[in-house]
């Protein structure tokens, strides 16, 4: 009875998460579990979060530990997109359930099915260490499965559309291929992890040497593994964008031109690849307004197309640098379409109405007020990242007209509260609220408090004229 308090707290807590930290919460117990590890209550914290979310559609990932062991050396290489965005070297996550399902139901289902009943009865006796020894023999077996599949997807057209059918993925077979690279090389990739640090904040100097060092050796540079041993340091990096400086270092220039004539420029086109996803994930976000997540994101970019515009010298014109100015493009593009009548949604929602427009006790529409606020919130993250993605002159102007806007309009909300019969009142309140919520947003909280004790101030003073 003692612990239920706490956990009845910690389920508490989980509930008032957003859905953004809930899912990445979730997604690094996951990645726990993937390298063997059990963090204390994840099994109550992981049903708590899924439980919350069985509604939407934003399912969270969840797999057994039979699965866990057996994608333990795909682990570093996953990426949480969509399945059909391929990237190369990587995994969307959402493609492990149905690769595995496709595993168990149609490439070896007799052998999956003694793996797991082998896994869980090792596991439950705490045979850990055995339950990994049966999990890389089953590993072996369905790399040289799917090599065979491959094999005869590539001679017969028709045995590859029904492997992809089957597995029902947009990038199936390329997927399976990139399982099964990973697992041939499971073992050097073992040693090249247990040799670079947890993580790495910095990659420079000593430490850059080192790592450089590292993936020249006979075993980093083999041409089935140089590729996923950097997308294995890349993992390790605070700044993901950093995995160009080794780039550099084997160049001994920055100029993209060198650099492109050096094996290490696969590290630029993995960077470069990796500014796509990040892109995508920006256009997810910003289409479902999912403003604190858009932020995230919207960061991300930031930080990569600067690293590699700081790092590299793009002065001659390369594949590189016009896939650069592409990306800067395009995120200008899309940040401009949500922002650039940002000013107009919010007059429109907060113009003073004649009574005969609004009806008695109607207020503003919820999902209206959210979808600003949301583009409120991706406004003030422009101010702070749009020089270097070339939209600094739209998110000025747009700052600039609200910043105008609320500067005079907040003042006639509040008179107009002040000197509403009650009828109107609740209309009048609920664009006060708005206001105070895109205040938040747009300028921060103490702006908002301002207004928002203005706005006390007047709903009490109207109460004592209604009062007298």
């Amino acid at each position: 009875m003692a612990e239920a308090v706490p956990n009845e707290k910690l389920r508490q807590y989980l509930r008032e998460l957003t859905p953004e930290a809930r899912a990445l919460l979730a997604a690094e117990l996951e990645r726990a579990r993937l390298r063997g590890e059990n963090p204390p209550g994840a099994d109550m914290i992981l049903e708590e979060l899924r439980a919350d979310t069985r509604d939407t559609s934003r399912k969270l990932p969840r797999l057994n530990h039979a699965q866990r062991l057996f994608f333990a050396p795909i682990e570093p290489f996953l990426v949480d997109d969509t399945p059909e965005r391929k990237h190369r070297g990587r995994i969307s996550r959402a493609c492990l359930n149905p690769i595995w399902e496709w595993i168990a139901r149609d490439l070896m289902p007799q052998e999956a099915k003694t793996y797991v009943d082998q896994v869980n009865l090792l596991l439950a006796a705490n045979g850990r260490k055995e339950a990994a020894e049966v999990a890389r023999a089953f590993q072996d077996l369905a790399e040289q499965r799917m090599r065979e599949i491959q094999a005869t997807s590539r001679s017969d057209g028709k045995a590859g559309r029904r492997v992809a059918a089957q597995i029902g993925t947009p990038q199936a077979l390329e997927d399976v291929r990139e399982i099964g690279a990973i697992l041939r090389v499971r073992d050097a990739l073992g040693v090249i992890a247990s040799r670079l640090p947890p993580s790495i904040g910095n990659l420079a100097d000593d430490q850059l040497d080192n790592v450089k060092t590292l993936l020249e050796s006979p075993i980093g540079r083999h041409r089935d593994v140089f590729l996923y041993a950097l997308l294995l340091v890349m993992s390790r990096l605070g700044s993901s964008w950093q995995l160009i400086r080794l780039a550099i270092q084997a160049a001994g220039s920055d100029a993209a031109a060198r650099i492109a004539e050096t094996p290490f420029s696969v590290a630029v086109e993995i960077m470069l690849a990796d500014v796509a996803r990040m892109i995508g994930a920006l256009r997810d976000s910003v289409k479902a307004g999912r403003g604190a997540e858009v932020a995230t994101h919207l960061k991300d970019v930031h930080d990569a197309v600067r690293g590699l515009r700081t790092e590299l010298d793009f002065s001659s014109d390369t594949g590189w640098a016009r896939q650069l100015a592409s990306f800067r493009s395009e995120v200008s593009k899309l940040l401009q379409a949500e922002i650039e009548n940002l000013p107009g949604q919010v007059r429109r929602v907060l113009r003073p109405r004649p009574a005969k427009e609004t009806g008695p006790n109607a207020t503003l529409d919820a999902s209206d007020v959210d979808e600003i606020e949301a583009k409120l919130v991706l406004a003030a993250a422009c101010r702070n990242y749009s020089a270097e993605l070339a939209f600094s002159e739209a998110t000025r102007r747009v700052h600039s007209d609200l910043q105008n806007y609320f500067d005079s309009g907040t003042q006639v909300l509040i008179d107009r509260l002040r000197t509403s019969p009650p009828a109107e009142r609740t209309y009048r309140q609920s664009q006060v609220d708005a206001a105070v919520r895109f205040c938040a947003a747009l300028f921060g909280a103490d702006f908002a408090s301002t207004l928002a004790k203005a706005a006390q101030v007047a709903g009490k003073g109207e109460q004592k004229v209604a009062k007298g």
